[in-house]
């Protein structure tokens, strides 16, 4: 046996998100956290498919089935929690804290998105929330990258689905002006 196999591991590999246990501890409160408080937004806020409102709007083509906005939701919060379990569990990274800032900051403002749109039905303001929801999510995402690139790579489902949400946002604002509650004046 050479001496080579008995040194100490280097550095790097101590210093593994796995190998400190933050990682799971992490993950196991914040992702279930993610899922319900994006549930309970969700359903205090009424984006079903039994929302009156929602069903008396025109609809995009490219607008997906209902049930799937549950699936996909659940799908993003899920790699999101995890990708903060990441960031959370890397011991004595630069930008840890900033990166962890700017997600809670972006979970906020993505928990703001339900209520504007399907309860008080300011389809306009829930786009500039969407913009801001994006912005902050890129910021995050470069941010994790700094921090753990599986972490960032993790937010990339989420950012896409965000710019997608945002076309289907823009969509539905023009098909439907009046049904705004702020070109309404209400």
């Amino acid at each position: 046996m050479s001496t080579e196999s008995l040194a100490p591991p280097p550095e790097s590999l101590e210093q593994r998100w796995f190998a400190t246990g933050s990682f799971a501890r992490a993950a196991l409160v914040v992702v279930p956290a993610i899922l319900f408080a994006g549930g309970i937004a969700a359903r205090v806020s009424g984006s079903t498919e039994t929302n009156p409102w929602y069903q008396s709007l025109i609809l995009p083509v490219f607008q997906p089935p209902g049930p799937l906005f549950g699936i996909a939701w659940a799908i993003l919060y899920t790699l999101i929690g995890f990708a903060f379990a990441l960031v959370w569990g890397t011991r004595d990274a630069p930008g840890k804290r900033l990166a962890l800032g700017l997600f809670v900051l972006g979970f906020a403002i993505n928990l703001t998105w339900s209520p504007l749109f399907f309860r008080f039905h300011m389809i306009s303001a829930a786009l500039a929330v969407l913009v801001a929801m994006l912005v902050v999510a890129l910021l995050t995402t470069w941010a994790f990258y700094r921090v753990n690139r599986l972490a960032a790579w993790l937010m990339l489902p989420y950012v896409a689905w965000l710019c997608f949400a945002g076309v289907l946002n823009t969509r539905i604002l023009m098909l439907n002006p009046m049904a705004d509650a702020m070109q309404m004046g209400i």
